[in-house]
């Protein structure tokens, strides 16, 4: 059913998913953090373009108009703890606030998930994660969940120029961590637009769905084919890297609950979309 709807972070993820639904009928506009970000929207047909900060409320007053689907799917602009409780804490709360009869969705991460022994993890699985980023994540969904909202997981985003592990392998910069048995959890932008389209149509008010493909990979396995597909050598061993932002985890993502709903990705596993981006690009 079309309708009036509101995407908070209208860029890699956001801006194809509003055109998609602009194209099945939908008003939509679009919210990003700054005026070059908004600039960037020109042309698209969207209905309004809002550029400025999510958890400002008199931002959200001069968005002054009642709709009918909220998606809160930005990003923290790769910010540390102060830019997560901006964006999605506090923009969370905000959403929730005012626009509290609005279909809500919020994109949350498979980093919420702490576990570390390779455990397949489904969304009843413990949602407990080691890192302050990963805490305020949580709490953003426990308020997106309480307020009857949707939250969608997702796994490691790829796709269209974006694809941090495979691109530092195209350049000889890649080390496999540790033994190499920790596993990499991931979807193809395409495949997430494509979840999120889908929940709007299908999604339960007040569920978590995890947005993942149907194969997660060990870090050697996911370098043995970048080798074997780009003829290059496998990258050295090195040690494991501690800090990362989100955490150090070990989990198998499952999709189960959301290919359920009728979904289904595009791209099984990772092989199969950066086969076919590479070869976009090599045309």
């Amino acid at each position: 059913m079309a309708s009036k709807t509101l995407i908070i972070g209208c860029g890699y993820v956001g801006l194809p998913l509003a055109l998609r639904l602009v194209e099945q009928g939908h008003e939509v506009s679009g919210w990003v953090h700054s005026a070059a970000s908004a600039g960037l929207l020109a042309g698209h047909h969207l209905r309004r373009v809002i550029a400025g900060s999510v958890a400002d409320g008199e931002m959200w007053d001069a968005v002054n108009e009642n709709v009918d689907l909220v998606i809160h799917c930005a990003s923290s602009g790769r910010g540390g703890i102060g830019a997560y409780e901006e964006v999605f804490l506090q923009g969370v709360l905000m959403m929730n606030a005012r626009q509290p009869n609005a279909r809500r969705f919020f994109v949350s991460s498979t980093s919420v998930y702490g576990q570390t022994q390779g455990e397949v993890v489904t969304e009843g699985s413990p949602g407990d994660p080691a890192t302050e980023t990963g805490r305020i994540l949580r709490e953003a969904e426990k308020a997106a969940l309480a307020s009857g909202a949707t939250v969608v997981r997702s796994s490691g985003i790829y796709g269209p120029n974006r694809g941090v592990l495979f691109e530092k392998f195209r350049r000889g910069e890649a080390v496999i961590e540790g033994d190499g048995t920790r596993w990499i959890n991931q979807i193809h932008q395409r495949d997430l637009v494509s979840a999120l389209a889908h929940l709007v149509e299908s999604g339960a008010p007040g569920e978590i769905y995890n947005a993942t493909d149907d194969t997660p990979v060990t870090y050697h396995d996911f370098y043995a084919w970048c080798s074997e597909f780009l003829r290059q050598p496998m990258p050295p061993y090195g040690p494991v890297n501690t800090q990362r932002k989100r955490g150090l985890t070990n989990k198998r993502v499952s999709n189960a609950k959301l290919r359920a709903t009728g979904w289904q990705p595009m791209y099984p596993s990772f092989r199969e979309g950066i086969a076919h981006d590479y070869e976009i690009n090599q045309s």
